[in-house]
């Protein structure tokens, strides 16, 4: 029996070509990092979320460079996601398309 290997080529994701597909996910606020209040919403068991906004956006995200406002404070959850990994590319997929 042969099993055929193929090559699939996806696009690199980098900064410079990031779209911020993973700000649009629900991220739990499970460590206390210092996310400011007004970027803090409460779901129906009391636990902390990031506020999404009416769209779907995270609330800290600058919609004009796609960058996190709260970086230096951003949730757990946000400094482990990593980018390009197999999440990042389902989550671009799932948004985008690709």
């Amino acid at each position: 029996m042969t099993i055929e290997i193929k090559n699939v080529t996806e696009p690199e994701v980098t900064c410079a070509n990031c779209q911020a597909c993973c700000c649009r996910l629900e991220v739990m606020i499970i460590t206390d990092t210092g996310v400011p209040e007004e970027h803090i919403a409460y779901d129906e068991w009391g636990g902390e979320t990031m506020l999404r906004l009416d769209d779907g956006w995270c609330s800290a995200v600058d919609r004009e460079t796609l960058m996190c406002t709260i970086y230096e404070n951003r949730p757990w959850i946000c400094r482990e996601f990593e980018m390009g990994s197999f999440e990042c590319v389902e989550q671009r997929i799932d948004v985008m398309g690709e």
